[in-house]
């Protein structure tokens, strides 16, 4: 296709350039937010990664000229396509220069490999996992990306539109000043989540996350996410590989466990002290600067952003005041450690119950993004 050549990934050169690919991409985009490149080899390792084990992975590499000039993964994920009676191929970590014959080589190699296994649409950006980075950024190119949500450059979207995608959702983040102090009806309704229901913010070590309250937390997860677009239910491996990833950075004192009288997870909000800027100077590499960067970050200068990654409320615990309990716990701590300002994860638009319980704040709803599909013919 216009001397484009699009492989899969076989070799440790062919992954190092598909690693590599963006380097060349995001150049001139100073938003841009790198991976760790052992985070990204380890997607395809089944040594690091469970979901391997219900899920079919293939990374490919275009190139022209035997210049890298593109990447993009295939996902099939049986698990989820049993759950919601789809035959669906994703597709993940696009990347790509302005050039549509690029772009077509790649979704057309993704859509080949997925019709060959029987698959009849393909749609993405999605991994393998609700947990890993979903959905192409439409809107706010502008803003600075985040650490665990996908940044791009503007013309993405126009290339999907041009191949004949159509949105299948759209999720938006929700940026926040933090306030100097909790907002009197988050105050009003965590005091009566207290007294009357019997509800308790819990703290936790990372060695006690690790020996079973991770665990909990991660029930809680899959209770939670269950009817939620594309989720598939995490397996105990899963649970044990997101703990590793993701302990090394979590600081327990911003990360409220909700207790019931009968001392189980009713409620939890993973939050982190945003890494962008150690990410940035790191450029996705922890040698040989790297780690300074990382431990600078976490432990002696926080950067003044904060990330909630996920917040889960047990179904039967939805509207009792647990989110209230959040954000009475957290606001105080928040402005303790000189941070000012928030942002959520990617949130889809539909879910009213999610977006409206950020109205006290006075939200600014930024950073669209959406999954696309198409039917394979």
């Amino acid at each position: 296709m216009d001397d484009v050549s699009v492989i899969k990934v076989n070799s440790g050169k062919e992954m190092d350039d598909f690693i590599h690919v963006v380097d060349d991409v995001y150049r001139d985009y100073p938003q841009y937010v790198p991976d760790f490149e052992k985070d990204v080899r380890g997607v395809f390792d089944r040594r690091t990664n469970p979901g391997m084990e219900f899920s079919d992975i293939q990374p490919f590499v275009a190139y022209r000229h035997d210049v890298p000039v593109g990447r993009i993964v295939g996902i099939i994920n049986r698990k989820a396509n049993k759950k919601w009676q789809q035959r669906n191929v994703r597709f993940s970590m696009i990347e790509f220069m302005d050039d549509q014959a690029v772009s077509a080589a790649l979704i057309e190699a993704v859509s080949e490999w997925g019709k060959a296994q029987g698959m009849t649409s393909i749609h993405g950006p999605l991994g393998v996992t609700d947990f890993d980075k979903e959905g192409m950024l439409i809107e706010d190119f502008n803003l600075t990306g985040s650490m665990t949500a996908i940044y791009n450059p503007s013309y993405y979207p126009r290339h999907m539109e041009a191949l004949g995608f159509a949105k299948e959702v759209d999720w938006q983040q929700i940026r926040i000043r933090i306030p100097e102090t909790v907002p009197a009806k988050y105050a009003r309704v965590a005091q009566y989540a207290r007294d009357t229901i019997g509800l308790r913010v819990m703290k936790y070590s990372a060695k006690e996350l690790r020996e079973g309250v991770g665990e909990k937390i991660f029930t809680l997860f899959n209770q939670s996410y269950a009817p939620i677009f594309g989720f598939s239910e995490l397996s105990r491996e899963q649970m044990d590989y997101f703990l590793d990833k993701y302990l090394t950075v979590i600081d327990g004192q911003i990360l409220p466990v909700i207790e019931n009288e009968q001392h189980e997870v009713v409620g939890c909000a993973v939050t982190i002290c945003s890494l962008v800027q150690a990410l940035q100077k790191s450029h996705g590499r922890m040698w040989p600067f790297g780690w300074f960067y990382l431990l600078r970050s976490l432990k002696f200068r926080h950067e003044d952003c904060v990330e909630m990654l996920l917040i889960a409320v047990r179904p039967d615990y939805q509207g009792l005041g647990v989110n209230a309990l959040f954000f009475d716990d957290l606001i105080p701590i928040y402005n303790k450690y000189g941070i000012k300002w928030a942002e959520t994860g990617p949130q889809l638009e539909d879910n009213v119950r999610e977006l409206s319980q950020w109205k006290p704040l006075h939200p600014e709803f930024v950073k669209r993004r959406r999954c696309w599909t198409k039917a394979l013919g």
